[in-house]
């Protein structure tokens, strides 16, 4: 089976040892995403909403370098620190995502890299 490596500029460089994402064969596996600035690399300011949206950006930067978008997304998971933004995640994701949605999971978690408050990653199907 094939594997490329996709990266690009209009996303956040991998703070760690991880690629963006990861293309095996006809699957994308995107590596989680956090609000980060991909020009400066800094956690974004502003409320939880602009970090979800930041995070969808992200993510739709590294669907595009691999040549596709949010449609075909055929997993999403989800990470908050505070589940009380769950709702908040469901109305903003109706933006990015059209019906019908991607399997997804949304799980609490105590931390997150950098003090973010939300972070995602996916699997789509290319």
């Amino acid at each position: 089976m094939a594997r490329s490596i996709i990266a690009t500029e209009a996303a956040p460089k991998a703070i760690g040892t991880y690629s963006q994402a990861v293309r095996c064969g006809s699957t994308l596996y995107v590596s989680g995403q956090i609000p980060l600035d991909p020009t400066t690399g800094e956690l974004i300011g502003g409320d939880v909403e602009s970090q979800i949206r930041r995070v969808f950006e992200n993510l739709r930067a590294i669907l595009a370098a691999a040549g596709t978008d949010f449609a075909s997304v055929a997993k999403l998971n989800v990470f908050l620190t505070d589940l009380a933004h769950f709702q908040l995640v469901n109305r903003l994701m109706a933006e990015y995502f059209a019906e019908p949605y991607p399997a997804r999971a949304a799980i609490g978690v105590a931390a997150l890299p950098r003090g973010a408050r939300v972070e995602m990653d996916c699997i789509a199907e290319l």
